[in-house]
């Protein structure tokens, strides 16, 4: 079974700096009916204005997971970590028992375009962590690319594995599930066809029940599979 999760039915939070789109339950974003998916417990959409960003603020107790798009991402922490994140590069903060930072947009011009994941972790009190990871050019093309998760490139503290790929128009790609595991299927950007259901950017997907997902490009595509407990 697949439940299509539309762009435009998402929960949103727009102020002067920030457009923020919420697949699940958050902050003032408040549904009953989409609270998380498995382990997976919030992908937000957001767009950062030139110059602007999110002041030092806490968790604790999550893997935290950041995906730019376009633009970079500026980052700083507690643990003495400054870093910028760009298109190719991905994330990982395990926030354990507790952490504090900020995330800015450097550009003076330039918005930025980011996806930010939070998945629970499998126990509380990790010891918190910081990871980042640049994909080599080309290396997400074609097919599915495992890019996070207990064996990843980026380690995940959760039965939880994270999937990219980048697709031309015309494309396939296929995933298979192992029995009793569910899928996730977030589309950053494009438009694909999966087991005869079309999503455009910003659809989600809950999956289950499902022994394999066949993708079609239908349009340049990027798209985050998450294959979970």
């Amino acid at each position: 079974m697949i439940e299509l999760r539309p762009a435009e039915e998402r929960g949103e939070t727009k102020i002067g700096w920030l457009d923020s789109r919420h697949s699940f339950s958050f902050s003032d974003y408040y549904d009953p009916a989409h609270m998380n998916f498995r382990s997976l417990r919030v992908i937000n959409e957001d767009w950062v204005a030139p110059g602007q960003g999110f002041g030092t603020h806490p968790h604790r107790d999550m893997e935290i997971l950041t995906y730019v798009l376009e633009g970079a991402l500026e980052h700083r922490d507690s643990m003495g970590t400054g870093a910028v994140i760009r298109p190719g590069e991905l994330q990982k903060m395990s926030a354990g028992t507790g952490i504090t930072h900020s995330e800015f947009n450097p550009s003076p011009k330039a918005p930025v375009h980011l996806l930010q994941i939070w998945i629970q972790p499998d126990r509380k009190g990790l010891k918190p962590v910081y990871e980042q990871h640049t994909f080599t050019k080309g290396e997400l093309d074609g097919g599915f690319h495992l890019i996070a998760g207990p064996q990843g490139a980026i380690s995940i503290h959760q039965d939880a594995d994270l999937y990219a790929a980048r697709l031309e128009a015309g494309q396939q790609a296929a995933h298979s599930l192992k029995p009793g595991r569910h899928a996730w299927v977030q589309l950053a950007r494009g438009q694909v066809r999966v087991n005869g259901t079309e999503m455009k950017a910003g659809d989600g997907a809950a999956v289950s029940g499902e022994e394999k997902l066949a993708f079609e490009a239908l349009a340049p595509s990027e798209i985050l599979l998450f294959d979970l407990a």
